[in-house]
């Protein structure tokens, strides 16, 4: 018998779940740009959705968080860049939102089959 989930309610959540992370990552490097010694941290967006699809729970994924490589690096140390942050946040958001539309859809689609098919008996 086939069911109505098709997956897309999972990965929809594991897309959001990775742009939560990443808000937090942006977040804590611009709280950081004045620490001295302090390395930009980040995932890599389309990797870890694409690992995060392939495991079974995503309980038990762990995204790789990685230092960022080529940024500029101040004299302290620090290679925090407000405005790559300032960005990568927008973007975030941004995804974040649209995903959260996404799956507001999704459900309003099952809900109006739920419907349709409760009517029909």
């Amino acid at each position: 018998m086939p069911t109505i989930e098709d997956g897309s309610i999972n990965r929809l959540a594991r897309f959001l779940d990775l742009n939560v992370l990443r808000g937090e990552l942006v977040m804590s490097n611009m709280a950081n740009v004045d620490t001295p010694g302090y390395r930009t941290r980040d995932i890599d967006f389309r990797q870890e959705l694409e690992r995060a699809s392939h495991a079974m729970e995503f309980a038990d994924f762990s995204p790789v968080v990685r230092t960022v490589q080529g940024l500029i690096e101040r004299p302290d140390g620090n290679n925090v860049s407000l405005e790559r942050e300032s960005l990568l946040l927008s973007d975030t958001q941004l995804r974040f939102n649209a995903g959260v539309q996404l799956l507001h859809d999704r459900f309003k689609m099952l809900s109006a089959a739920i419907n349709e098919g409760s009517s029909a008996s």
